[in-house]
């Protein structure tokens, strides 16, 4: 079944992100617009209606270009030209035969993979139904907007799925960066899961922070947060890095070497989520995985935290965590279709105060 499409759509395209992802997009009004794979069972075609920013959606590309010389090589990776984005909401216009989970009008909103040649900034896209949730046709859930919708699947799932599993009431957790994406994400389900929760963010995003339920704060341009962390006492039961200061050159501290210190011994998990993607990160993060803490490594379990994909019953408790007034979704702007450079821009600034929103179509 399926709804009539037009042969040729717009989208961003990029052939190289040498000096900058957002430097090599263009806008083609001619790009031919996908159709569902003959022969597949689990495809469905969406009309995207927003997109929203993730770092991984430029520091693939970069990094890819940067490290890999060869661009026959780059190509086998990501096959260029290429369109970026991963997250999106939008609505099904045509399915794979025999899908009976999804059918075409439905409101869809999920994360397509970093190394995708079609993402989501773009009029249309194809999805596997196993990476997308639906939005609820009637009840509070069924007012959630697009623009709150795209901004889940990335940061909301990462958000979930670091602390979840690992937390029960009562319990205090660290959340590293809480101003961001992940971060805004991260102190409300913290707070919904009856956690404690002290995090960190610049002296303008205080009252965010505390808006959204963090009971401690911790300015970053005023203290050494790895100090201030280690003042508290062996009482953490997970710390989320949303910002990456195990990679080399930042400037607030250790802190994994510093959990130690913070986290419940022998309970406490350090998450590292966020920070540079290059071959220093790497090597860093490397060796904080592999060097025992008796020569000199961290005295924490550290989870080097990748994307688990799309969990359908987490997307759900999500959506009803919003629904039920929970968790909400801080959007700092959403941007017209016309606009993404300028979103790109705004993102590698890293000053954003909760999610990037690109608006592609309207409903």
């Amino acid at each position: 079944m399926s709804s009539p499409v037009p042969p040729t759509m717009r989208a961003w395209r990029y052939a190289s992100a040498a000096g900058g992802l957002e430097k090599n997009l263009t806008l083609d009004p001619t790009v031919p617009t996908p159709s569902i794979t003959p022969g597949s069972t689990d495809e469905l075609l969406i009309r995207v209606l927003a997109t929203s920013l993730n770092p991984a959606d430029h520091k693939v590309p970069e990094v890819l270009n940067s490290a890999i010389p060869v661009s026959m090589l780059r190509s086998m990776l990501i096959r260029l030209p290429a369109t970026p984005c991963g997250d999106f909401c939008g609505q099904v216009v045509a399915t794979s035969p025999k899908i009976d989970t999804f059918a075409v009008g439905d409101i869809v909103f999920g994360r397509l993979p970093p190394t995708t040649s079609l993402g989501a900034a773009a009029e249309y896209i194809l999805a596997p139904t196993a990476n997308c949730g639906v939005l609820p046709k009637d009840g509070p859930g069924s007012k959630i907007s697009p623009e709150e919708l795209a901004s889940l699947p990335c940061a909301g799932l990462t958000a979930y799925q670091t602390l979840a599993p690992y937390v029960k009431e009562g319990d205090k957790v660290f959340i590293n960066g809480g101003s961001g994406g992940c971060g805004t994400f991260g102190i409300q389900i913290a707070k919904a899961l009856g956690c404690f929760v002290t995090t960190t963010c610049s002296t303008g995003k205080v009252e965010l922070v505390k808006s959204l339920g963090a009971d401690e704060v911790i300015d970053y341009t005023t203290v050494n947060v790895a100090e201030e962390m280690k003042k508290k006492g062996q009482v953490y039961t997970v710390a989320v890095d949303n910002v990456g200061v195990a990679a080399p050159g930042n400037e607030q501290g250790d802190l994994y070497h510093a959990s130690g210190e913070f986290l419940i011994p022998g309970k406490g998990r350090f998450v590292s989520v966020g920070g540079p993607i290059s071959l220093a990160s790497f090597k860093t993060l490397g060796s904080r995985l592999l060097t025992p803490g008796f020569l000199g490594g961290g005295k924490s379990k550290i989870d080097l935290y990748t994307f688990k994909g799309t969990k359908t019953e987490d997307y759900q408790v999500l959506v009803d965590m919003i629904a039920s007034g929970k968790l909400k979704v801080v959007v700092e702007e959403v941007f017209g279709f016309e606009d993404l450079v300028e979103a790109f821009e705004q993102l590698k600034t890293g000053r954003s105060k909760g999610k990037l929103v690109v608006r592609v179509a309207k409903e």
